[in-house]
């Protein structure tokens, strides 16, 4: 089997399409991945990278195609729409040019945002008469406008478009969360739309194989870990709140793990306010994030009260259940129900700092056996409902599937 995995972001940049397509690979597809120069979350062209010209390179198996972009530049919208928008006419100029002699059973789309980066699978698709899969894990234009950075109703409408577009000319639509089904069907009338989870690398349920970084607020009291992307979306101000509401607390420490648009403001707050028990200790490799997740009295993850986010599973979720430790989950819906079902932590509504803070101070007051005992029904769930082996070998189901029915209606 032979696949092309259009994707802006991939390694050295954390997303789960690394350990998805290293899966693939090993168990003997061939794929290729046109993506872009990294430079995310950093803003900046990796070392070793160079914003423009076309670079190729192989990792664990895989053949990767490097397209020219503009770096998205710090805390600027302009450069941010430029950097989306040049992956778009790269791939358009340079992807046909790259990949002229190959042939694909199918391409594969990892449909983070933007969306728009389908558009340049739909147009290889002519070329190659490949059938188009598209794994949708944000929802456009509606998370635009949940997190402020479109406002014009006419934009919003002209991106829905664009979306309704893309979704129409692919053969298969995979979604993350089952609250996603109605929402792209929706847009995609006649077209199949199935849910297919995220899921984490196995490492995640493992002891850390790799040395871990020296995070001192790890290493005393409760540590509340958030881990990944300091954005708008996360909701980052409730974790403020609930710090301040906890000061008191000198057992109780949160430290946020990452990087992001608001990582900055959250270390004015601190400053501000005098938390002492809020830690902002930056950025990490990704292999580190299993063995700092396990050190964690309780994993937070939170999200805006918005109903796009209550639709979304934020791939933390997983990674936190493989970890094996408590969840704190501040956010609706989705992701909140699959907490409960899992029996993995307690749940409080998204941006609700009093009903967080309770909800840290409970966790904190339980024995720990009983704290074990919710760290073990994540990981049970986990194993049962997201084993990243079962669901690599799903996508291949389901591109063998695709591939078939593609060649029979020809």
């Amino acid at each position: 089997m032979k696949l092309l995995v259009v994707s802006q972001y991939f390694w050295p940049e954390g997303f789960r399409i690394n350990d998805l397509v290293k899966t693939l690979t090993e168990k003997g597809v061939e794929v290729d991945v046109l993506t872009a120069k990294p430079n995310y979350p950093e803003d900046r062209i990796y070392p070793g990278y160079r914003a423009l010209g076309c670079q190729r390179e192989q990792w664990c198996g895989a053949n990767l195609y490097r397209i020219p972009l503009v770096p998205r530049g710090a805390k600027s919208t302009p450069r941010l729409v430029m950097n989306y928008f040049s992956f778009i006419v790269s791939g358009l100029l340079f992807g046909p040019w790259l990949l002229r002699k190959r042939r694909y059973d199918a391409i594969f789309v990892y449909g983070v945002s933007p969306i728009l980066q389908a558009i340049p699978a739909l147009f290889l698709s002519c070329f190659k008469r490949s059938p188009v899969i598209i794994w949708v894990q944000d929802l456009w234009p509606e998370s635009l406008a949940a997190t402020g950075y479109v406002r014009n109703q006419r934009v919003l409408a002209l991106v829905a478009l664009l979306v309704r577009f893309i979704y129409r000319r692919a053969d298969l639509l995979l979604v993350q969360s089952r609250a996603f089904v109605p929402l792209v069907t929706s847009l995609a009338p006649g077209k199949p739309v199935l849910y297919y989870p995220n899921s984490v690398d196995q490492a995640f349920c493992a002891p850390s194989a790799v040395a871990l970084p020296d995070i001192p607020a790890l290493d005393q009291g409760f540590p509340v870990v958030f881990a990944g992307n300091i954005g708008v979306g996360q909701a980052v101000e409730v974790i403020i709140e609930a710090a301040f509401l906890l000061k008191d607390h000198t057992d109780i420490r949160f430290v946020v793990i990452g990087q992001g648009s608001r990582r900055d403001w959250m270390r004015e707050q601190v400053e501000l306010l005098g938390l002492t028990n809020l830690h902002l200790p930056g950025r990490y490799p990704v292999s580190t994030m299993p063995g700092l997740m396990q050190k964690a009295g309780a994993l937070l993850v939170s999200l805006t009260d918005e109903p796009i986010f209550a639709a979304t599973v934020p791939n933390k979720v997983q990674a936190y259940m493989a970890s094996g430790r408590p969840i704190l989950a501040s956010l609706n819906g989705e992701g909140a129900r699959l907490v409960k079902e899992a029996g993995a932590g307690l749940t409080t509504p998204a941006g609700d700092a009093k009903a967080l803070a309770a909800a840290v101070l409970q966790l904190f007051q339980m024995t720990p056996a009983e704290r074990d005992k919710l760290g073990v029904n994540g990981r049970r769930y986990f194993k049962n409902q997201f084993a990243h082996d079962m669901l690599t070998e799903q996508l291949i189901e389901h591109v063998r599937a695709v591939s078939e029915s593609h060649r029979e209606s020809r």
